[in-house]
């Protein structure tokens, strides 16, 4: 009677362990793949933010800003140009004066406008006060000198417990050195990596 008490007893305690090992196995590709998910919307989204930071820098200085101190000050204290023609110069029968007014528009204006947060611009989300890599260069292509920007930062920056390679058993394409970024130091591209 007591060896088939201990026996059910035994029993039972390693259903217990067997369920909870089935338990573990399952719930944890689950958790990988929302928290990846909640995770990389995340920094897609801070990275939106960033590529319409360096477009109205771009459109204030005509060039790309190469740090994040130097986007933060230029959208602070620059200021768009506004150029309005009066007459088209283009037209050769044209008999009126062509008149040019000039007037300019502070950019904090337009960064307000866009609900963008410039004090924390280049923090990365989930990334313990990590910032986002920042290269602005000029290039030749294709016979043109052009200004070219690249914000990214790898996925193990932001993804916590699960930046280890192991993984990558529950999605193929994960890599936690692959990075996720907008831009291309090579071409005058502003597509991002997840597009």
């Amino acid at each position: 009677m007591k060896k088939r008490v201990i026996f059910n007893a035994l029993m039972f305690l390693l259903i217990l362990f067997l369920g909870y090992i089935l338990y573990v196995q399952i719930q944890e590709p689950i958790a990988f793949q929302g928290e990846k998910a909640r995770r990389e919307l995340a920094v897609v989204d801070k990275l939106i933010e960033i590529r319409k930071a360096q477009e109205a820098y771009r459109g204030v200085y005509g060039k790309f800003a190469s740090n994040f101190g130097e986007l933060k000050s230029g959208l602070e204290n620059g200021k768009f140009t506004i150029i309005q023609v009066y007459g088209d110069p283009d037209d050769p029968t044209n008999t009126e004066a062509v008149r040019y007014d000039t007037t300019y528009k502070a950019a904090i204006d337009s960064v307000r406008t866009m609900g963008l947060n410039l004090d924390e611009i280049g923090l990365v989300p989930f990334g313990n006060g990590a910032e986002f890599e920042i290269h602005a260069d000029t290039t030749t292509y294709q016979s043109a000198l052009v200004d070219v920007v690249e914000v990214g930062i790898p996925y193990g920056a932001f993804m916590g417990k699960f930046a280890d390679p192991k993984f990558k058993k529950y999605d193929e394409r994960f890599d936690p050195t692959k990075r996720i970024k907008f831009g291309d130091l090579n071409k005058p591209i502003l597509t991002g990596s997840w597009e």
